[in-house]
């Protein structure tokens, strides 16, 4: 009875091995695995591919934390300006105007700086407004750089995955899978991570 209570527990051994192993393989996380798939695609171009992401992502963060801090109550503004300009206090409505944070206070401010002629006022606020857009739009043509740059580097690692399987193909002279499963592989994840 001893023995074949040995082989039965070396069998369930046997049998939960594997479960083991697959729930090894299983309970990767998605940091590992996305970590294993950059390193099989090629170092090269997955970096540059990653260069791109962190610029474009570093970029796109500075743009947004601008932007949320150009932004200004501009009724709260408007209604400030006009309570002082009623008044007859053109010094206290530029110093609400210059205090004000972004770029509509900075129009304001130079719109009660031209004075009251139409043609002033209108070539001072266009003027300024222009140069505001300036302001508000910096940087946003790397970002469109890195957006055009990155999937372009993907299809160049496709381009070099797919040359890797012909040529692995040409070396063995015969078509097998396990030969072009390679080139393929860095083919497609270069692709990947490029879009």
């Amino acid at each position: 009875a001893a023995p074949a209570q040995t082989e039965a527990t070396a069998a369930s051994d046997e049998a939960a091995a594997p479960a083991a192993v697959v729930e090894e393989g299983s309970s990767a996380t998605f940091h590992q695995v996305l970590k294993q798939k950059f390193i099989e695609g090629g170092a090269g171009f997955m970096a540059t591919i990653l260069v791109c992401l962190i610029m474009g992502l570093a970029i796109a963060i500075e743009r947004i934390i601008y932007l949320n801090l150009a932004s200004t109550n501009t009724e709260k503004l408007l209604k400030a300006v006009e309570d002082e300009l009623k008044k007859g206090n053109v010094k206290a409505a530029k110093e609400i105007a210059r205090a004000t944070r972004g770029p509509v206070g900075s129009i304001f401010y130079q719109r009660i700086e031209a004075g009251e002629s139409i043609d002033q006022v209108e070539k001072s606020v266009v003027s300024y407004g222009g140069v505001e857009m300036g302001r508000l739009e910096k940087n946003i043509s790397w970002i469109a750089l890195f957006i055009a740059l990155a999937p372009m580097l993907g299809f160049l690692g496709t381009v070099v995955g797919m040359v890797e399987a012909f040529d692995a193909i040409e070396a063995a002279g015969d078509i097998q899978p396990s030969l072009v499963a390679g080139g393929i592989k860095v083919a497609l994840l270069t692709t990947l991570f490029g879009l």
